[in-house]
């Protein structure tokens, strides 16, 4: 039985795309817990479960979903990114959690954290690259996170002199700051669609409009 012919001259349905722009939920769940972790690093509280159930639920799986949901709309920036660092939320919280529930798994050391926090600063440092077509909200966001993992990187690889737990510190205060940047610009475009004009200004870069989600919102 032979395929049915398809009439290239017939008209074409353009099925329209209804649904909401994901990438606010994104960048508020990565700030509330980038906000949370920050503060315990800042030297507010200590690590508790508070921030372990935040960095699994709210800023891993709600960013999973969210670069699901990018995926969907054909934003490759806002896939990757939110996929990423929704996936970094859930390995961080575990590599804490496993030394204590895993018999026989070694805790992560300075250096191996160095290293793990190392490649996350490196594709941080790339997708800052990539906010310069977007807008200058995003650029900011991106940028801080760029310092923030360089300096939380810093802060393990000299582990065990004085300048460690002052770098510790002052990555906890440069990230809240991160952290204030991402819920900005998350919340702006929820305020603004509200609105249905510019409330809370993205500061727009002239640049070619993208075509979905993340990229669409930049």
């Amino acid at each position: 039985m032979s395929a049915p012919s398809i009439d290239p001259s017939a008209p074409k349905t353009i099925i329209a795309d209804t649904t909401a722009n994901p990438a606010p939920l994104g960048l508020c769940a990565f700030a509330l817990t980038t906000f949370l972790l920050n503060a315990h690093n800042a030297g507010f509280f200590p690590l508790d479960s508070m921030i372990l159930a935040m960095g699994l639920f709210y800023g891993g799986m709600a960013q999973l979903f969210v670069g699901w949901m990018e995926w969907k709309k054909g934003a490759t920036f806002g896939t990757l990114a939110f996929t990423s660092y929704g996936c970094f939320w859930i390995a961080l919280c575990t590599l804490i959690m496993l030394p204590k529930i895993v018999t026989g798994v070694t805790p992560a050391d300075p250096t191996s954290m160095a290293f793990f926090l190392g490649i996350w600063g490196a594709m941080s440092t790339v997708l800052f690259y990539c906010t310069f077509r977007a807008n200058t909200a995003l650029q900011v966001t991106f940028g801080l996170l760029v310092v923030l993992f360089a300096l939380l990187i810093l802060a393990n690889v000299t582990h065990g002199s004085p300048i460690s737990h002052t770098l510790h510190t002052l990555a906890g205060w440069e990230g809240m700051v991160t952290a204030l940047a991402a819920g900005y610009t998350g919340l702006a475009q929820v305020v603004n669609e509200m609105h249905g004009k510019t409330v809370w200004p993205l500061n727009k870069a002239p640049a070619p409009a993208p075509k979905a989600g993340m990229q669409k919102a930049a």
